[in-house]
């Protein structure tokens, strides 16, 4: 909001002045008579939210023209009041044009910008303020009367927020629970509601084969899930038809970790540091039936993601990628991590550490939000027997378990959290 100070000799050229100076569409906040003339205050990109908050805190335009009409001007020589400042300036500008009257002179007062004056700034910020006590009543009030009209779907919320699912997956996983019977049966309206929203594979996704490289931040488990993946179809299929490929060049001791893996499953391992070296590796193990590539661990921020993309897809070969997520990471992570590793297509992730999650309400509300299918899970360092294929019946129990030792939120949260959406506030 830009806020200035005019003084002029009447009325009509205060507003004159005020048009030229900030357009059409300001808004006359206050005037009065002084020494030698009119001072009006007004101001341009005025809070809307501001004045109908606090209708008292400054005159509407109309009232605004009108009072300082009715204070500049005699009754023998006042006009009807215009509708508003815009209009009086408007109406004014087209008489000018019809009469071709000279510009009048402008006050010689320069104008004053006080935009960052104390007083407006605190009027501001108590608007702010009350806005805010308003907000949390009425949320407090819409939740309130969530609780009489549907108690049955309000401790479901409860039940749902102990597992630190998102905000907006609560509110739609609990929707069902307005029809159930009774508490068990809401209760299982819900997981069913969850169960079916979490996307995971109907099939193993070894078993079809290829080049397949896992990609994701440093510390999630991308190398022991290569091993695990890796043990995994030399049990079902033999070791001379599986390869591993490294092309993490970054972190010391990468390659002797994937190579001690190697050897003991007895299957090959190749370094790849480019793109130029990856296709000729990966053009040498034709022969194999599954190549895994053990990328290097990057930071969702690291710069050096593109170049990770880029390796992957100018090997002019067809790649599958799985991204690899801990379960012990906090939500914001997740979902920034999925939205920057996105630049290659995924086919799914392998959610990592689930021996470790005190809560798996964050990894699943990302995965769900940004229809990731799930591949995979581990839940120890054991290779291969820590692996096994996602299945959303079993995880949501786990969530659901881990949840118990969680206090329930406190009703004033509820009411702030989710009491709004009903309240739909707009001060």
């Amino acid at each position: 909001m830009k806020v200035k100070r005019f003084f002029a000799p009447d009325m009509r050229q205060a507003i004159r002045l005020v048009r030229e100076a900030q357009g059409p569409d300001a808004v006359i906040l206050s005037n009065r008579k002084v020494d030698g003339g009119i001072e009006i205050i007004a101001a341009v990109d005025y809070d809307a939210t501001l004045l109908d908050a606090n209708a008292t805190a400054a005159p509407a335009p109309a009232e605004a023209a009108a009072a300082a009409e009715a204070a500049s001007e005699t009754p023998e020589t006042a006009e009807p009041a215009p509708r508003g400042a815009a209009s009086y300036a408007a109406n004014a500008g087209v008489t000018e044009q019809k009469q071709d009257e000279p510009a009048p002179r402008k006050s010689a007062t320069p104008s004053v910008d006080w935009s960052q004056d104390p007083s407006i700034v605190a009027m501001r910020d108590e608007i702010r303020q009350l806005r805010g006590l308003l907000e949390n009543q009425l949320a407090h009030l819409a939740w309130g009367d969530m609780k009489r009209r549907e108690p049955l779907h309000a401790e479901v919320m409860r039940r749902l927020g102990a597992m630190e699912l998102s905000n907006g997956l609560v509110e739609r996983v609990s929707a069902p629970t307005v029809h159930a019977r009774d508490e068990d049966h809401a209760w299982q309206l819900a997981m069913a509601e969850l169960a079916a929203s979490l996307p995971v594979a109907d099939h193993d996704f070894l078993d079809e084969g290829g080049i397949v490289a896992l990609v994701g931040s440093t510390g999630v488990g991308k190398t022991t899930s290569v091993a695990k993946l890796a043990a995994r179809y030399v049990l079902r299929h033999g070791q001379r038809h599986v390869a591993l490929v490294t092309t993490d060049s970054y972190r010391i001791g990468a390659h002797e970790q994937l190579m001690t893996y190697g050897r003991l499953l007895g299957i090959p391992v190749q370094v790849a540091s480019d793109h130029n070296e990856l296709r000729s590796t990966l053009n040498s193990l034709a022969d194999k039936r599954l190549v895994l590539i053990d990328t290097a661990g990057m930071s969702q921020r690291d710069v050096r993601l593109t170049e990770q993309f880029e390796t992957l897809a100018d090997t002019g070969i067809p790649i599958r990628t799985l991204l690899v997520l801990s379960a012990t990471v906090h939500t914001s992570v997740l979902a920034e991590t999925v939205r920057a590793f996105s630049g290659v297509p995924l086919e799914g992730a392998i959610l990592t550490k689930l021996d470790e999650a005190a809560s798996l309400g964050g990894v699943l509300s990302a995965v769900i939000e940004q229809r990731l299918p799930l591949r995979f899970v581990t839940n120890g360092q054991r290779v291969p027997e820590d692996l096994q294929v996602a299945r959303a019946d079993e995880l949501i129990q786990q969530a659901a378990r881990l949840a118990q030792d969680h206090e329930l939120p406190a009703e004033s949260v509820m009411a702030e959290t989710f009491g709004g959406f009903r309240a739909n506030v707009h001060v």
